[in-house]
Formats: C-alpha cells, structure tokens, sequence
C-alpha cells in the first residue's frame, strides 16, 4: 500500500463517514464507499481496509436496530451466502482490480433489473414481509455471499432481496444490520488468509474508524424522516450509481 495524500485521506474520511450513515438510514449508499475505497486504494487491498470499518457500521447498526431483525429471513439466507463466500474466496485467489471491479459492477445492475421486474408483478400480488420465496433466496444469498467477500458489495445485492420481500424500513434495516454484523466478522479469517487484512491496512483503519460515528448518527436522525417509497428509490438508485461507479473506475 503506498503512502497516501492528504485528499486521498480525506475522501477515505468522507466513504467512511458514509458507511456509519448507509448502515443506519440508506444499506445502498454504501457503494459510493466501495467505489471511493476501490479509486483511492488498489481494488483488492481496499477490501481489506473496508472490512473493519464496516464491522464497526454494522456493530452500530445493530444497538440501534436489533429488535426489528427478521430472523426466519436470516437462517433462511445464511446457507446461501456460506456457498457465496467461498467462490467469492476461491475468484479472490486469481482475479486482478479489473476482474472484481468490472464483476461487482455487473452483478449489482443486473440485480437491480431483476428486483425492479420482481416488484413490478409483486404490485399485483399481496406479499407479507420476509415472504420472498427459497429460490430468491438462495440466488440472492449466493450472490450477495460472492460479493461481499469480492468487494464488500454484499449490500446492494442484500438490499435488493429485502426489498422485493416487502421489508419496511426498521425491518430492512434491523434484519440488514445483524446478517451483515455476522457475515462480516466471518469474513475476517478468509481476509487475512489471502493477505487482504495485516498490520498496514489495521494501521489506516485506527485514522479512519472514528469517522463512522458521526456518520451513523446522522443517518439515524434522518432515517424516521425519509418517506418508505423514497426510501425505495433511494436504495435501489444508490445502487444503480454503484454499480455504474465500479465499471466506470
């Protein structure tokens, strides 16, 4: 990893700040993070330094949310994502920045048809929340596996699937916030084993953990405030943006 600037610093303050306000109000947001980490940092080694900071988003997250998860989603998915991580691990051991960029980027656009298709028939169909079927499940489990451990981009492809199951907002976001906590810290072995995490990237992490804070509870104060249709769009726009971000870098 090679010395960074002062502005380079400072925008990975401001992805930083993001990821603590994605984790409390807006889950699709974080991609900008993704693409800001990906072009300041070489694609795979900001990985390694954004996984930690996203523990802390997610630890947050959840004292703020646990009581709203949907657990039955949650084991529902888990199965799914433990495959989608470990082809995500094997694709780490030979893919260069440009693979996992261009990957990411295509992956998170195509689910974005996928999910805009699903809730264009769910419109006429009367779905409870977390009723999204098993083979939903499974695809979007094994891709936000894959992805999350690629790219940290496992939120977009999460934030499709409960949307198209008919997540609210605190179920989204309480349900969102403890797979990630979980999936996340699973992560960290398989993240040191391919060189991702050491003592340089834990050195960059210690200046820029501190900047979650203030992100997060700027989200929780705006998130009561966001109309749930805007919401939608919100997510779903985030990730069209992050999407396009990653192939554009």
């Amino acid at each position: 990893m090679d010395t960074i600037s002062l502005w380079q610093l400072a925008a990975l303050a401001a992805a930083s700040t993001l990821v603590g306000f994605s984790k409390t109000a807006v889950s699709g947001a974080n991609t900008i993070s993704l693409a800001v980490f990906a072009a300041v940092l070489p694609a795979r080694e900001s990985t390694g330094v954004l996984l930690p900071i996203l523990i802390v988003g997610d630890l947050l997250a959840v004292l703020v949310y646990r009581r709203h998860a949907h657990w039955p989603t949650l084991l529902r998915l888990f199965p799914a994502v433990a495959v989608g991580v470990v082809a995500g691990t094997l694709f780490m051991l030979w893919a260069d920045d440009a693979a996992v960029r261009t990957s990411i980027g295509v992956i998170l656009l195509f689910m974005t048809g996928v999910t805009l298709w699903r809730r264009r028939i769910a419109e006429k169909e009367t779905e409870t929340e977390g009723g999204t079927g098993r083979t939903a499940a499974r695809g979007y489990g094994v891709l936000g596996g894959f992805t999350t451990m690629v790219a940290n981009a496992g939120g977009p492809v999460m934030s499709l699937y409960l949307l198209s199951a008919g997540f609210r907002k605190l179920g989204f976001l309480g349900t969102s916030a403890w797979f990630f906590l979980i999936v996340n810290v699973s992560k960290v072995p398989f993240s040191v084993g391919l060189g991702l995490i050491d003592a340089r990237s834990l050195l960059l992490d210690a200046c820029l953990l501190l900047f979650v804070l203030p992100g997060a509870y700027l989200g929780r104060a705006c998130v009561d405030r966001i109309n749930q249709k805007v919401f939608d769009r919100i997510v779903i726009g985030a990730t069209v943006v992050g999407g396009l971000q990653l192939l554009l870098i």
